[in-house]
Formats: C-alpha cells, structure tokens, sequence
C-alpha cells in the first residue's frame, strides 16, 4: 500500500506519518542504526532543545533506561552525515546519556520541504515560549509563500482545497490560531535577543512587544532595555504605542523612555532583600515565611513610633 502511494506521487507529508506497519511494509525505507557523530540537528530548528521542562526530563529518563525507541527523521547532508527533521530532543537526550548510536529513518527533502516539516513535528506542543512560536511561524511561513502554489506540504489534510488562500490563512487553519495572532508572533522576530528573553519570561507582554516594540530599532530597544531592567518596569500597551508614535517622529531617546515609562506609574516600590544579609538576624530553622512576619511586624512598630513622635 505505502509502495502504490509513494509512486502515485502523493504528498511527502503523507508519507511523513506512515504507520509503524507502512513503514516495514516499505522496502525502501528501513530504521537504521547510525552512528551519533554523524548525525547533525538542522541549522533553521525554531525550538529551544535544552530547555528543562516535565517532557524533557521524562524522555530523559526514559532514554537512559531503554534507550531511543522511536527514530529520528533524517535526510542527507551534501557535506556528509545526515541532517535532523525530527528527533532533537531526542538526539539531545541520547548524547547526553552518553549512547553511540541512534536509530534513524533517512528520507529525501528540499528545504522548503524540511522547514516545513521541522516546524510542524512540535507546533502544537502546549510548552511552547512565545520566541519559539515566533521562529516557528516565521521559517513555515517563510517556506510556504516560496513554494507559491503548491498545495502539497502546506495542508495536514490531503486534498484541503487551498486555492485562493494566502499563506498566512492556511498557516492560520493548520495550527488552529488566527491569522492575527500568527503575525503577531511573527513580529517578535524584530527584537533583540534580550527583549524577546523578557516576553518569554514573562516581563513584558507579547502584544505590546510585538504590535509597537518590535517597530524600534535596535538602538532604541536596547536604550528601553536597560531603563527596564534598571527601574524594573515594562510598558503597558498604551505606552508602548507612544514609544512607536515618538520613534517614527524622530523624537524618542533615553530621555523620553525615563519619562514617558513613570506616566501612569503607582509609587510602589520593589524592594529585594538577599538571603545572606538577612539570614544572620534569624535562627537557622526560621522559614522565609517566619522572616517575613517577623519584618513585617517590626516595620509596623516603627511605623507606630514615626506617627507618635509626628503627634508630638
């Protein structure tokens, strides 16, 4: 069956999710053991390999006790060796556990092809930072608006009409987000580096980097950068509109940031306070949480004698 489908010239994305029996029925496609040294990830890979997450540790785990036990998606290196379509997590864990080979299924893909492909092995992990989405959309788009008319490998269902679409909306239908979102995600490509850290962790929120931040330049962004990082702040959306607005009249500088980032602003403070200094006030067994009563109750005597020495 696979051997008729492969010869009536159907989709490589088809071939991509072949049944375990598919793929032994197919003579031309055996599980090889390659050894890791030749084994190479792909340059344009959108995803942070390393990252420590649940899913990370578990396929850890898992490979140190029974070893790879579904192959990596190769193809052929001009250089020599082969190159990873899917699999880097798992080729990570295995070099880290120390094993020498990998098993491996070796197929033929242009680069628009394994771009494609390379993206959508993982789009719909939940674990997902706002950057990797970002890549992620970016090299898949990227591939599919070259591929122009071709339908073959920008659908997950064989024979979805696509005629008339552009790329972005069938982008748009394969991951299940809108086409706004996607663009959205697409623009955080324009930051710098430690700008696009800060919408991952958490310290500064995707629309208002992505919509007005990312429309800085580099310059601009790494002076907004260090005022965030120096005060602790993070522009709000209408702030961020502003920046955009001042930045394309010629008028935004470290200045107008300082001043523009205090607008709106509460005068809470934040205030760090450091294990080592404080840890020599209390006994060893005192939890963080006892610490903190004991501040608290303190700072509110102090408090009560500031009031009573004003009263006097």
């Amino acid at each position: 069956m696979a051997g008729n489908v492969k010869n009536m010239g159907l989709t490589s994305l088809d071939d991509l999710f072949k049944s375990e029996q598919e793929r032994q029925q197919d003579t031309n496609e055996r599980i090889l053991n390659i050894p890791i040294g030749e084994i190479y990830p792909y340059a344009r890979q959108p995803y942070s390999i390393k990252r420590p997450t649940p899913d990370l540790v578990r396929l850890m785990d898992s490979i140190e006790q029974v070893g790879v036990a579904e192959p990596l998606i190769v193809r052929p290196r001009t250089e020599g060796g082969y190159e990873i379509i899917s699999g880097h997590r798992r080729d990570y864990c295995a070099r880290t556990v120390g094993l020498e080979s990998l098993p491996v299924i070796v197929r033929e893909y242009t680069d628009d092809e394994a771009d494609i492909l390379v993206v959508d092995y993982n789009i719909t992990r939940e674990d997902l930072l706002p950057s990797e989405k970002a890549r992620a959309y970016s090299l898949k788009l990227e591939a599919m608006k070259r591929q122009g008319e071709r339908t073959d490998l920008t659908s997950l269902q064989v024979g979805e009409k696509l005629k008339g679409k552009t790329s972005v909306s069938v982008l748009a239908e394969q991951v299940n987000d809108n086409v706004t979102t996607i663009q959205r995600y697409i623009r955080l490509t324009k930051l710098i580096p430690p700008l696009l850290e800060q919408v991952d962790n958490g310290g500064l929120k995707v629309t208002p980097a992505a919509d007005y931040i990312s429309h800085l330049s580099e310059k601009e962004q790494a002076a907004l950068l260090v005022i965030m990082e120096r005060d602790e702040v993070s522009p709000s959306l209408g702030q961020a509109k502003r920046l955009k607005e001042l930045s394309e009249e010629g008028k935004l500088d470290s200045n107008v940031m300082e001043v523009l980032l205090r607008e709106d602003k509460s005068l809470a403070r934040k205030v760090t306070l450091k294990n080592d200094r404080l840890q020599k006030y209390f006994p060893p067994s005192y939890t963080p949480k006892q610490m903190e009563e004991v501040i608290i109750r303190l700072l509110e005597q102090w408090q009560r004698k500031k009031l009573r020495e004003q009263e006097r």
